[in-house]
């Protein structure tokens, strides 16, 4: 059967690039996820190079935002030394990414008939070109 535009991909696991995860956290700052890779029997594949990711979140008058940032490490104990300051680079790069975003929602151009945007008068569609 051939795959046509309306058939879903198929969702099938690699069994080449398992990964077996184990989550570690101080209860106060964030997490750390080990990722160590497996053969598909579970067995540790020792090929293949350990991952380490850190979690955290940056609050905001919005509320809290995640933050999801590598760790180049070779152990949990360098990760926990890298943590500090790839969470802050994680942070100063989420602030850049947020101010990008405000600016161009600042200087985008809302056109007649736009879906879920209202005029001045209060209508949506009622002609005008407003800039925001």
């Amino acid at each position: 059967m051939s795959n046509t535009q309306n058939e879903a991909p198929a969702n099938s696991m690699d069994a080449d690039h398992l990964y077996q995860e184990a989550v570690f956290t101080d209860q106060k700052v964030g997490t750390i996820r080990r990722m160590t890779p497996v053969t598909s029997e579970g067995e540790n594949d020792p090929g293949r190079t350990t991952l380490y990711f850190g979690q955290a979140q940056m609050m905001t008058p919005a509320g809290a935002i995640p933050l999801n940032f590598e760790l180049k490490a070779e152990s949990l104990s360098e990760a926990v030394a890298q943590f500090a300051d790839a969470a802050q680079q994680s942070m100063q790069e989420t602030m850049k990414e947020l101010q990008e975003y405000r600016r161009q929602q600042a200087s985008s151009i809302v056109v007649p008939g736009q879906e879920g945007v209202a005029s001045p008068g209060g209508l949506p569609g009622s002609g005008k070109i407003q800039l925001r």
